[in-house]
């Protein structure tokens, strides 16, 4: 078969808020080829970001509904497509490039395909990533790290969300997975990617990720920020995933911290650390273990609100308790829903446009 269906299905993905942008080497439909076979990909060319049965989708388009039942199922337990479980019915959609196929390929990914992962994000994937300027995430620091006389709503903190959640799963983060894979990364835990709800179900059904409680879920939150990762889930008010993030592996962190890249392009701020110049001892702990630099001493310590992430990693490691971090008062609140931030997302790409 030729490249055609390849590069069509990159033109569908690249529809998506977050796109799969063409490459002059072609590295994007190299990664295709590793991961879909002809067949799949013209599955997945049937398919739309809205979720539809088998029977809907057979109607759609004139394919038998018994083969494609089996034929969707099969690339759903690869990774290669979402499906959601409701009221006995299973639908299916098109999964985007992130956060989607490339996530739900930790298990399988290997050298080669690290390597093509990180051509493509050199070439491409980083660009699309901030050029819209609406950022895909939002921190929430642990609640032990946040001033206790702030005024919080149930999107600003973690841990009670997590205990709503109605499923839990974890798996391994696929950005250090594949710098590890590639030569480079670092020694940050690994299993640290939290999923919640059809989120959840589909990574435990599928085996990407395993199930876990809200108990555990918490202890790797907790054991996450000693490791000076920055908890960062989808920027929505609903708790869809958390990520915790490293500044050296990340696909949104290496923006700011190896490209120079406002971090609003990436990360929204929901908290910024304040530092009591009374109580500190300028030990300079917090300059160590900043994971973005925010942080510098002139004088005295100080932190450059403009970078801070609001992530709390500063406050959890100091030790005479002198970093406070608040809520700010300037901060943009998470979008309602994940569609929502989508919706965003493509309004501000399409004004770019010439």
């Amino acid at each position: 078969m030729s490249d055609d269906l390849y590069r069509k299905f990159r033109d569908n993905l690249n529809q998506m808020p977050i796109g799969y942008p063409p490459t002059e080497s072609g590295v994007e439909i190299e990664i295709l080829k590793k991961l879909f076979s002809d067949g799949e990909v013209e599955i997945a060319l049937l398919l739309t970001p809205f979720s539809e049965t088998p029977e809907e989708i057979a109607l759609r388009t004139g394919v038998k509904e018994s083969d494609l039942s089996q034929q969707l199922e099969a690339m759903a337990k690869k990774g290669l497509i979402f499906r959601i479980r409701r009221n006995g019915k299973v639908r299916y959609q098109i999964a985007p490039f992130m956060i989607g196929i490339y996530e739900y390929s930790v298990k399988k990914i290997n050298p080669e395909l690290a390597r093509l992962y990180k051509t493509y994000y050199d070439e491409a994937f980083l660009g699309e990533l901030g050029i819209s300027d609406i950022p895909g995430f939002k921190v929430i620091p642990i609640e032990e790290n946040i001033q206790p006389d702030q005024e919080l709503l149930p999107h600003h903190t973690l841990e009670n969300k997590i205990r709503e959640a109605r499923r839990i799963s974890v798996a391994e983060c696929i950005c250090r997975k594949e710098a590890h894979l590639a030569g480079e990364g670092c020694n940050r835990p690994l299993e640290t990617c939290l999923n919640f709800g059809v989120a959840a179900e589909y990574y435990i059904e599928n085996g990407i990720g395993r199930e876990i409680d809200a108990d555990e879920a918490i202890a790797i939150i907790r054991e996450a920020d000693r490791a000076g990762l920055v908890h960062a889930g989808a920027n929505s008010k609903h708790l869809s995933n958390i990520c915790n993030c490293c500044p050296c592996c990340c696909a949104s962190m290496k923006g700011i911290t190896l490209k120079g890249h406002n971090k609003r392009k990436y990360m929204n701020s929901l908290y910024e650390a304040i530092i009591d110049t009374d109580a500190c001892t300028e030990c300079e702990a917090c300059l160590e273990n900043c994971p973005v630099r925010a942080i510098s001493l002139r004088d005295i310590m100080q932190v450059d609100r403009t970078k801070c992430l609001g992530c709390g990693i500063c406050a959890g490691k100091c030790p005479t308790g002198a970093i406070a971090v608040m809520l700010r008062k300037d901060r943009e609140e998470p979008f309602d829903k994940v569609m929502d931030m989508g919706m965003a997302v493509l309004e501000a790409k399409k004004m770019l446009k010439p």
